[in-house]
């Protein structure tokens, strides 16, 4: 599978000069603990978190001692604690493209510790966010739904072939396809299909076609 069968693309977004305030509410509202960040061209620029604004809250306490340090020794370059996302957001974040391996994106969130990659193109456009949460969904999809989307989706109505003339099992995730199509065209097509359904972890397509003896 890869990272464009399991992301959302409807991502919910922020941009740099909002405000910190505006950015808690809207992540409040929508249940989430991260926002990517982009500029007016969507290109991806930071990504505010959660942890974003506990590290803010842990340095407000010491911008005031240091407010109140300038207030009493005169020193006017005491710093303020930022007020925009762009003042606390993380830039250049991690980020993984749409035909990555799942696999692969887990890889990198297990590694470094992250919940959540933004997903770019390769002009480094925001167009989707894949989270921990969306990769452990992809692999909990019951074997009776995998198979019944292999038949009535891929087989039925893509390649408009009769269920009927092809076996189709699903276990733990492994679909198996044998039988016969009827050409080499059909057999790649039910191969990619198959492999991007959500919960397919391995996808043994062995099936011949009615215009050469090859098989897949």
């Amino acid at each position: 599978m890869h990272v464009l069968d399991a992301m959302t693309t409807d991502v919910l977004t922020i941009g740099p000069d909002d405000s910190l305030k505006g950015a808690a509410r809207l992540m409040l509202a929508r249940g989430v603990s991260g926002l990517p960040v982009i500029d007016a061209d969507n290109k991806l620029v930071g990504i505010v978190t959660e942890a974003d604004f506990v590290r803010q809250e842990a340095e407000r306490s010491l911008h005031s001692r240091r407010r109140l340090l300038a207030t009493v020794f005169g020193d006017g370059d005491a710093r303020e604690h930022g007020e925009t996302v762009r003042d606390v957001m993380t830039a250049s974040p991690l980020v993984v493209t749409a035909d990555a391996r799942i696999a692969e994106a887990a890889r990198v969130m297990n590694e470094r510790g992250v919940k959540r990659l933004p997903v770019v193109d390769s002009e480094g456009s925001l167009i989707g966010i894949i989270s921990r949460a969306d990769i452990v969904a992809a692999y909990v999809r019951p074997d009776d739904v995998i198979e019944d989307a292999v038949r009535e989706d891929i087989i039925k109505r893509v390649l408009m072939i009769d269920p009927a003339d092809l076996e189709v099992s699903v276990d733990d995730g492994v679909v198996s396809v044998k039988g016969q199509v009827d050409n080499r065209v059909d057999a790649q097509i039910l191969e990619e299909l198959t492999w991007r359904l959500e919960g397919v972890v391995r996808a043994e397509i062995d099936v011949s076609w009615r215009d050469g003896d090859d098989r897949t």
